[in-house]
């Protein structure tokens, strides 16, 4: 059986006249879509001389025509780490050693020619020709042996930027940077267009301009040198202000934890450091601060660390008297011998410079007044209560010799003005995560003094106790004064490695700190370094220490609050400082940020108390 095929129903001139629209809009709706190449490409682009303008951008393409006799390792890396938008393009062709060995013999042919005709003209030798006859022999040789390959090398950069005259200023740059090194560049004046396709990613060389380079001299352009501080693990630090990339580090992984924080009033080091500090103690890291100025309180309260102030009027007392209890039996032997020394330092602080013959009776003093208690050199007797600073008064009163007169002098600390806050027993506890001494109300006699006795505490607790600490010390400048108190900070920086703890001292005086020879020696013993906004007086001796290039020395005095140079080891970045809101309303120490947020705080606590009355009368109607 066969089966007819239906005829097709005869349309309309009216339904014809709504197929032909229907055609017609997906036509116009299928030239409407938009391509990938419809999303990457510019809206315009304008072809000139002497640049290309893409978009409302501008972008010049620069080549290398000129480069020294020698290239050193990382000649490009400042190119690559420049705060501006370049694009790099390196073109390498390899070329048969066979070819270069015939063009080398003619050229070595043509050199000693002309060195044979100077010659006999009686001519003035040449030391360019005989170094051209020199480097081609030694290329030879190398070539015929297959210890070396030839190449020729392309260098092209396009510059980009917001206007001609920024345009013009980046070049300059550049152009300065790479003329340094005896490298120069020109614009590829008429031929943009071919140079801005030659630095695109789709490996053309539209220019052609290349130079010959053996494998050692191609080996110094390896362009993967971008400044980058991050791995695996650590805190956050901050943002990467070369490549904006995040700066993750730990500290502890470098020689040493040591860290030395230097900035003006005002520039953010305390920031810089509390957010360091509340960031390791979210990954189990104990930290102990020397607070002058009050500025680590709210962080305290809010990690719920323990806040200790030492003042004369305080409860809070430290005894240097106190002995380390060391679990190394050999720093168990010498103790006590490691605690008279301490404090012939800290009696140097408080009583002023000693003659040898004082300093002679001193010492007799302090070991009779530990023998009072039972404590000798045996590491058995160690755990007696220690004595106290009224125990050498009196034992200097019945010594002879200057006996008499040193316990005069150390008299104010045991029964006059200054008495109580030193002469008592211990009675603070190291055992929280995150202890805070505060200073701010000792008396600016006193301040070194504190800030000498609490180090030592603290620095007896952590050799007791192996675990991984950051100990910051805050305006680390007033203890830099003193002799002592310099080289007690100085022992702690070159000895904590040992007992797992990292040191960050900060100061904002840094021509006090770095004029001595501690303070500087202090900072060689730093595998961290961060340096702000410094003031202009300071740039020269700062720059000279961290031996940072003129660009970063011209930054130093111009860095907005809260960036600043970081250095890690051998590398180092200008890096952002940011906090999350959360952070920065717990470390923040801008008195503009605190009245806002105490009114914030109490503009809170007031709608409460409202809610709270209001709630309370709609009871009482209620109940009526």
């Amino acid at each position: 059986m066969a089966f007819k095929k239906s005829p097709q129903p005869k349309l309309t001139p009216a339904q014809q006249a709504q197929m032909a629209r229907q055609e017609q809009a997906e036509q116009i709706y299928r030239q409407g879509v938009v391509t990938l190449r419809d999303v990457i490409a510019p809206s315009s682009i304008e072809v000139e001389a002497n640049f290309i303008k893409i978009g409302t951008r501008y972008a010049r393409t620069l080549f290398v025509y000129a480069y020294p006799r020698s290239l050193f390792t990382g000649w490009l890396s400042p190119v690559i780490n420049i705060d501006e938008v370049v694009d790099i393009s390196l073109n390498i062709e390899p070329v048969e050693s066979r070819v270069v060995l015939e063009n080398l013999k003619k050229k070595v042919g043509q050199l000693e020619a002309n060195y044979s005709i100077n010659a006999e003209k009686g001519k003035v030798r040449d030391p360019g020709l005989e170094a051209a006859i020199s480097d081609a022999e030694e290329l030879r040789d190398k070539l015929q042996v297959g210890e070396d390959r030839f190449f020729r090398l392309g260098v092209y950069l396009t510059v980009y930027g917001k206007d001609l005259d920024d345009l013009d200023q980046i070049v300059k740059k550049i152009e300065s940077i790479l003329g340094t090194e005896l490298i120069y560049t020109k614009p590829s004046t008429i031929q943009m267009e071919q140079g801005f396709n030659s630095t695109l990613p789709i490996g053309l060389d539209q220019l052609g301009i290349s130079r010959n380079m053996d494998t050692g001299a191609i080996g110094t352009s390896f362009p993967f040198t971008t400044a980058n501080l991050s791995n695996e693990e650590g805190i956050l630090y901050g943002i990467n202000r070369h490549n904006n990339g995040l700066v993750l580090f730990d500290r502890f992984s470098l020689e040493n934890a040591n860290m030395v924080v230097f900035a003006k009033s005002g520039a953010g080091k305390s920031f810089a450091v509390k957010l360091e500090a509340l960031r390791s103690l979210m990954f189990g890291t104990e930290i102990i601060i020397v607070d002058p100025e009050n500025e680590y309180k709210s962080l305290c309260e809010a990690v719920g660390g323990s806040f200790l102030q030492l003042s004369l009027t305080s409860n809070t007392h430290v005894n240097p008297f106190e002995l380390p209890r060391t679990v190394d039996p050999e720093e168990a032997d010498n103790a006590l011998r490691a605690n008279i020394i301490m404090l012939h330092g800290l009696l140097r602080l408080m009583m002023g410079d000693m003659s040898a013959a004082e300093e002679s009776d001193l010492d007799v003093a302090l070991i009779a007044t530990y023998a009072q208690k039972g404590i000798t050199n045996d590491p058995l007797t160690h755990t007696a209560e220690p004595p106290v600073m009224g125990d050498l008064y009196n034992t200097l009163n019945t010594t002879g010799g200057n006996g008499p007169a040193l316990a005069a002098r150390l008299r104010r600390y045991t029964e006059g003005t200054f008495s109580g806050i030193f002469s008592q027993q211990s009675n603070v506890d190291l055992n929280n995560p995150f202890v805070v001494f505060n200073i701010r109300d000792l008396e600016d006699e006193l301040r070194p003094i504190g800030m000498y006795i609490v180090l030592n505490y603290i620095w007896n607790k952590v050799k007791s106790e192996k675990k991984k600490r950051i100990l910051i010390v805050d305006e680390a400048w007033q203890l830099m004064q003193y002799q002592d108190s310099a080289m007690f900070m100085f022992s702690i920086a070159k000895r904590c490695r040992k007992y797992y703890l990292g040191l960050t001292t900060i100061s904002q005086d840094v021509e006090d700190f770095l004029s001595t020879r501690l303070g500087r020696a202090i900072v060689n013993n730093s595998s961290l370094q961060l340096l702000l906004k410094q003031n202009p007086a300071a740039v020269d001796i700062v720059a000279d220490t961290f031996k940072l290039t003129s660009e970063e020395k011209k930054r130093l005095s111009q860095f907005p609050v809260g960036e600043g140079l970081f250095f890690a080891g051998l590398s180092h970045i200008i890096m952002r400082i940011i906090a999350s809101p959360t952070e920065e309303q717990l470390i923040t120490t801008n008195p503009k940020d605190l009245l806002e947020a105490g009114k914030i705080a109490e503009a809170e606590a007031a709608q409460i108390a409202e809610q709270s009355a209001n709630q309370r009368s709609t009871e009482v109607d209620s109940a009526a």
